[in-house]
């Protein structure tokens, strides 16, 4: 397969301007325990293949939890939920470490991992593969547990967050 590396790339304004249309799910990636637990909020995160069931999730690599991942080798995704815009925001913003945890209930998966209690779903990851790509690591998990649950799924789109009703 060829490269083209001599075609230019788009400018970030205008990839970020054109990928506002794509609705994205709402998630927190979290890893660690007690004083270790570190999460942030994403909107990168794919079925990648089901044999062997594997998900592929894009993180900051300049992220304390980037770094957490890769020590732990592990992590779990919690699927967020119509009124939990709030918490999805904690985890994007300035509050860091262990605090984003103090607001809700987490329990500690199969694996030992944060998992949003109310989450609408939450799936438990032990790390496959590891990869930068610019600035975000992509890290594909293959996944050893998941957890069902109830509600509307929490969608990123065109910059607001928003409820998406169940059909």
């Amino acid at each position: 397969m060829s490269q083209m590396t001599d075609v230019r790339s788009v400018e970030a304004a205008e990839f970020r301007l054109a990928m506002r249309n794509l609705a994205s799910g709402v998630a927190i990636v979290a890893t660690g325990t007690q004083t270790t637990r570190r999460g942030l909020t994403v909107s990168s995160v794919t079925s990648l293949c089901m044999d062997p069931p594997c998900l592929l999730v894009g993180v900051n690599s300049s992220s304390e939890t980037h770094a957490a991942i890769l020590a732990n080798g592990r992590f779990g995704v919690s699927l967020l939920g119509r009124g939990q815009e709030d918490l999805a925001l904690r985890f994007a913003g300035g509050i860091k470490g262990v605090e984003r945890f103090a607001t809700a209930p987490w329990a500690q998966g199969v694996l030992d991992v944060p998992l949003l209690e109310p989450a609408i779903g939450a799936l438990e990851c032990v790390l496959h593969h590891h990869q930068v790509v610019g600035t975000h690591g992509l890290f594909i998990g293959r996944i050893v547990a998941t957890r069902g649950g109830n509600g509307d799924p929490l969608v990123n789109f065109q910059g607001a967050l928003r409820a998406l009703p169940q059909v």
